[in-house]
């Protein structure tokens, strides 16, 4: 009876090993989707992989290819240029919080969120439809897809870039 306690405890113990050895942080969690080419690629090309490969923890609000599609023609190219490195820095940090922030523990409402390094604000709103971002330019951003879980913190999708500019109304 005490082997097959010891074989069980051992098989508990390599299974809670092996999980703890496949958690994915957010980058390796992007780079897996096919939905991010676009981020990924800008999160290289702005020097921030292991920024957001550290232990966090952070919310990212991710938009997927599509909203940088939307984006005027020649942006998503001018930008990832190396002499535009530090517009695309800021621009990336600010879908970044420095804190685990799952869609529930947003509160109800709209509310103020700074983003990680930036100085400018994002209005960011939870209602019974969902999440909406408000960013510098007064449009509106939508959380498609939530919660998706890293070991350095959560990602949310979401269907347009974020850009900074004048503090969005938020009420």
């Amino acid at each position: 009876m005490t082997n097959i306690r010891t074989l069980a405890a051992a098989a508990v113990t390599a299974i809670t090993l092996g999980t703890a050895a496949s958690a994915a942080d957010i980058v390796e969690i992007a780079s897996g989707d096919e939905r991010f080419s676009t981020l990924v690629a800008a999160v290289s090309a702005a020097g921030l992989v292991e920024t957001l490969q550290g232990p966090g923890p952070f919310t990212v609000f991710a938009p997927v290819n599509d909203a940088f599609a939307a984006l005027p023609a020649g942006t998503v190219e001018t930008l990832l240029l190396p002499e535009n490195k530090g517009q695309l820095t800021d621009i990336l940090l600010y879908h970044v919080d420095d804190r685990n922030l799952t869609a529930e523990m947003i509160p109800h409402g709209s509310n103020f969120f700074k983003p990680i390094l930036a100085s400018e604000r994002l209005c960011i709103t939870r209602d019974a439809s969902g999440v909406t971002i408000a960013d510098g330019t007064g449009d509106v951003a939508n959380v498609i897809i939530a919660n998706i879980e890293a070991d350095n913190g959560v990602i949310h999708v979401i269907d347009k870039v974020l850009l900074p500019g004048t503090r969005p109304a938020c009420h």
